[in-house]
């Protein structure tokens, strides 16, 4: 395992996941649940920068390995992951769209682990639309968890229309990926 700053920001949002997820489940009298809902909106944002900025760290400080590349999506997958589980269970999110976001991670994951092990990983890589999707599920995630009115605006509601912008943006970004592999699949 390469250690650099890059890998470390990547282990450090891994480590922020169980963090996130104890705050939903202390004693309802250690913490008033807006309280819960800051704290966990932060760590989130916390885990969304830095997913960010690993990428952009590896790149401006020539620090990329094969471990990275391999570690930062996991740790991103997860941190979603578990906050649309924590969303669901909280009645934030219905289970069909935390399961389409879910579903479509884990199998384009699977998608480009396959294609890199044919030697076509560049059909798949990250696409603009993808870019778009993950924007938009990770403001709504933000807006899901905080949940109380930022400035007088109910973030619920935008909260609420972006993670279905999302699930359709993620349903829209799978079919490129799958056509962008459909030779590939067809050959095999």
């Amino acid at each position: 395992m390469t250690y650099n700053l890059p890998n470390l920001l990547t282990w450090m949002r891994i480590i922020l996941i169980p963090m996130f997820i104890v705050l939903y489940y202390l004693p309802q009298d250690w913490m008033a649940q807006q309280d819960v809902n800051f704290w966990a909106t932060a760590i989130f944002a916390i885990a969304a920068i830095t997913d960010w900025l690993d990428g952009y760290l590896a790149r401006a400080l020539n620090q990329t390995s094969a471990f990275g590349a391999f570690l930062d999506p996991v740790a991103d997958k997860l941190m979603v992951a578990a906050a649309l589980i924590v969303l669901v269970e909280l009645g934030r999110v219905a289970a069909p769209i935390a399961l389409i976001i879910i579903g479509r991670e884990i199998a384009i994951s699977a998608l480009r682990e396959w294609m890199a092990k044919i030697g076509r990983s560049k059909s798949v890589a990250v696409s603009f639309i993808g870019k778009v999707k993950t924007t938009a599920q990770m403001i709504a995630i933000l807006l899901l968890l905080y949940q109380a009115p930022v400035f007088g605006i109910p973030v619920v509601q935008a909260g609420m229309a972006l993670i279905y912008v999302a699930a359709f943006l993620t349903l829209w970004s799978m079919g490129y990926y799958m056509r962008a592999a459909a030779a590939a699949i067809r050959q095999e």
